[in-house]
């Protein structure tokens, strides 16, 4: 069962544009408001945002990546936190240029509300395949000072295999893609709530995943 209603997953989406506009509108970052749809938005969580533009003919719209941060660990409050993100994402995404007000007229909004990472246990690592469900999991690969995340939708829309993730959460890290099988490197698993926009502005709809297993 999800453990954010329709309701409050519109709230962060629309929270999160309202905070970019605002900053690049005013260079200023909105205050967290006082009245929220439940208490559970007060709460610590990680949250992402992901901004992808819209390309390509209307009926064969692609979205091209514009910007993805996030904190991975439950260290604010989720409102605070989505507004935090959403600013981070639009100007300080080192991938990217800073977006302009005028591109957010073609960006959708993304949010990714993510459970608490867990660290996989194994006795060999290439039992991490099995421990993984593309369409469920988003991977975290930390060796040291390196540190590599990549939300549970991406394996899906690059159609990538669980043994795929996993290399491209290494490079994602600055590793090599084949770090995951050393046993100085920890793995780590989270889930995620995505709401997002249909349109620029549009209507904000609950995103769902899903990937199949391949042995």
């Amino acid at each position: 069962m999800p453990y954010y209603t329709d309701e409050e997953g519109v709230f962060l989406v629309k929270l999160a544009r309202q905070a970019i506009e605002t900053y690049l509108r005013e260079g200023k970052k909105i205050k967290p408001p006082k009245e929220l749809p439940s208490e559970k938005l007060s709460q610590q969580n990680g949250v992402f945002v992901t901004l992808n533009k819209l390309v390509g003919e209307r009926k064969k719209r692609k979205h091209e990546l514009r910007g993805c941060i996030g904190y991975p660990y439950p260290i604010k409050p989720l409102v605070e936190a989505t507004i935090d993100v959403a600013i981070q994402a639009a100007v300080s995404d080192p991938r990217f240029e800073p977006v302009s007000l005028d591109e957010m007229n073609e960006i959708v909004v993304e949010v990714s509300i993510l459970t608490p990472p867990k660290l996989l246990s194994v006795s060999d690592p290439m039992e991490y395949p099995k421990k993984i469900k593309i369409g469920r999991d988003g991977l975290i690969v930390e060796k040291g000072f390196f540190k590599g995340l990549l939300l549970p939708q991406v394996p899906v829309e690059q159609k990538w295999d669980e043994m795929m993730f996993l290399t491209w959460t290494c490079y994602k890290a600055g590793l090599p893609g084949d770090c995951w099988m050393s046993e100085d490197v920890k793995i780590y698993t989270f889930q995620a709530e995505i709401f997002e926009e249909l349109e620029p502005r549009g209507k904000i709809v609950r995103k769902e995943i899903s990937g199949e297993s391949h042995d």
